[in-house]
């Protein structure tokens, strides 16, 4: 099981699609999974923000993982995209997949806006035989560590942990930059 993550932005998707791709082209068999919380470009597509996009499999929150592969017959590789979203009891389930012998690789953020670990990355963190972090550079060009949710140039630090959305919400800053309050203009 891997466990690739990273901020806003730091190009997760488009590495999880690349992956698909090149497994593909090798003639192996791959499912891509999301979370129906995100619903940004479809229900049940998955698109990066370069432009790539494909089709994928909806996985509710109170789903399991078993149940929605029930009509896939067989598989060499399993994505998921957005996997901070996936339940403890959803990451438990692919972890017992990967026992079985597929290939499972999750991509996701790490911590919410606040700093605080998702529940599907908690688990992730915890369980994941690879952990490999996407870096991506803040507005200051330090190393980006934090999914900033902005509003109006000021950075927010209260409301509810989800709130999907995109570069019109969310900026990856340094600690440094998030603790400041406000989106510099460098």
């Amino acid at each position: 099981m891997y466990f690739y993550y990273g901020v806003m932005g730091s190009s997760k998707t488009a590495n999880a699609l690349m992956t698909k791709f090149n497994f593909e082209e090798q003639g192996k068999k791959v499912i891509l999974l999301k979370p129906s919380i995100d619903n940004r470009d479809g229900s049940t597509v998955v698109r990066s923000r370069i432009g790539i996009s494909s089709n994928a499999l909806l996985i509710e929150r109170n789903w399991k993982i078993t149940d929605t592969l029930a009509c896939e017959k067989e598989y060499d590789m399993i994505i998921v995209d957005e996997a901070q979203f996936l339940t403890e009891l959803q990451v438990n389930e692919l972890r017992e997949i990967v026992d079985q012998g597929i290939i499972v690789r999750c991509y996701g953020l790490k911590t919410d806006y606040m700093g605080k670990l998702f529940e599907g990355s908690k688990r992730l963190l915890e369980v994941s035989d690879s952990i490999r972090e996407i870096k991506s550079m803040c507005i200051c060009g330090r190393k980006a560590i934090m999914n900033a949710r902005v509003q109006d140039g000021k950075i927010l630090y209260s409301g509810d942990q989800i709130d999907i959305g995109g570069n019109e919400k969310y900026r990856a800053l340094c600690y440094q930059c998030w603790k400041s309050g406000y989106i510099k203009n460098l």
